[in-house]
């Protein structure tokens, strides 16, 4: 792997006045259009990560930019404390897109997962009835929620965790995919299941065929809320709006955040039924940026492109595609697993053939942008925007640098 001293010079700057809160790619991005990106250099990159699927719909996309850009024209922010006129719109369209009535807007993932656990024990001791400051949530192991101080006490991964103690009590781990498991830990204090309907930073792993369907079933019985971040799940990554939909499942709550917001700003939403959302009163909680009048333009413009389904079917059509190739690799002793679902792809390198990050890096020498996780592990998810032929130049980097080519 080499760097050229410009970018050493951008990387040394960062380095100096940054924490060093992240590990990334030794690129600099200047631009970017589609699925691609171009460097300080002027070296073009593949995006085959699409900002962890905040970037579902491309860089640049015009539709969105010009959706922006009249906004910002226009007015940018009003706080919560005073009406504006794309705030309504936004909350009746993406009610209607989930299938649900109301909406709550935040800004980004966390917020959104935050929202969510204070709205399922509100409605925990107002609806249901449990006893105050007892409510308890299942969650699963190897989740990947956020990173706020809530919500990594009920994480299992040691460095998300490690240091930022006291942890917030509350939360019951089970493991991913054991419905037997989930059922048990389930109580009259129990107030929501909280659960990736595909676990993204865990590798993609999606759950075992029926697991959905069982926790809606459980919930249902137990009356108690199924919440489904589908931060990076939902909107079409997985050929479908919303991942939930592959099993035929509709949860209490939608997470959502990441592609709501088109790449452009950052938008994030807590998705439910007025009963549910309906527990909050003024002054409960809220968000001075939550909802403002720029993220809702370019939210509304995501919503129309998703309601057309083209960026759906693009998502399994060549989610499909995907799948098979990277196939091939599991055949012939490079790869050891491949998980996920549409155009998401969690690659297991085989021992002998690099760690996840050294094959990102060696990805990256060959213009290719991808990101590990876990050691092994590498992860695909180009924007649904992706030409196929695109796609397969990627797929072609990722067979040279396994020597499969």
């Amino acid at each position: 792997m080499s760097t050229s001293e410009t970018t050493r010079a951008y990387i040394a700057s960062a380095d100096a006045h940054s924490a060093h809160n992240y590990h990334p790619l030794p690129v600099v991005v200047a631009t970017a259009d589609g699925a691609w990106m171009t460097d300080v250099e002027g070296r073009r990159y593949l995006d085959m990560l699409a900002g962890y699927s905040a970037l579902n719909f491309g860089h640049g996309n015009r539709r969105l930019i010009d959706a922006a850009r009249a906004q910002l024209e226009r007015v940018t922010l009003t706080s919560r404390a005073f009406h504006h006129d794309r705030f309504a719109e936004f909350c009746a369209r993406l009610a209607e897109l989930c299938g649900m009535e109301t909406v709550l807007p935040m800004n980004t993932g966390a917020e959104a997962v935050e929202t969510a656990v204070k709205t399922a024990r509100k409605w925990g001791y107002r609806v249901k009835g449990v006893p105050d400051g007892r409510a308890r949530i299942v969650v699963a192991g190897d989740n990947f929620h956020g990173r706020t101080t809530t919500i990594v006490s009920f994480s299992t991964d040691a460095e998300a965790r490690a240091d930022f103690g006291p942890y917030t009590p509350g939360f019951d781990v089970v493991p991913y995919g054991d419905l037997a498991a989930l059922r048990e830990a389930v109580t009259e204090e129990t107030v929501a299941v909280l659960l990736e309907p595909v676990q993204g930073e865990a590798g993609v792993v999606v759950p075992p065929e029926g697991y959905l369907r069982g926790v809606r079933e459980v919930t249902r019985e137990r009356n108690v809320l199924f919440i489904a971040d589908e931060i990076q799940s939902g909107l079409g990554r997985t050929g479908r709006t919303f991942a939930c939909e592959h099993e035929g499942v509709v949860p209490d709550v939608y997470v959502l955040g990441k592609a709501l917001g088109g790449g452009v700003v950052p938008v994030s939403a807590v998705v439910s039924s007025a009963e549910v959302l309906g527990v909050f009163r003024p002054g409960e909680h809220g968000s001075t940026f939550g909802g403002n009048p720029l993220a809702c333009a370019v939210a509304l413009e995501v919503i129309a492109m998703l309601r057309s389904g083209e960026y759906q079917r693009r998502a399994a059509e060549l989610g499909d595609h995907l799948h098979r190739e990277l196939g091939l690799l599991t055949g012939s002793g490079q790869v050891t697993a491949v998980r996920g679902r549409g155009l998401w792809a969690g690659v297991d390198i085989a021992p002998g053939y690099g760690t996840g990050r050294e094959i990102s890096e060696k990805l990256m020498d060959r213009g290719v942008l991808v990101k590990d996780t876990h050691g092994t592990t590498i992860r695909i998810a180009p924007p649904l925007a992706i030409s196929k032929e695109d796609l397969d130049w990627g797929l072609a980097q990722l067979r040279a640098v396994l020597g499969a080519a």
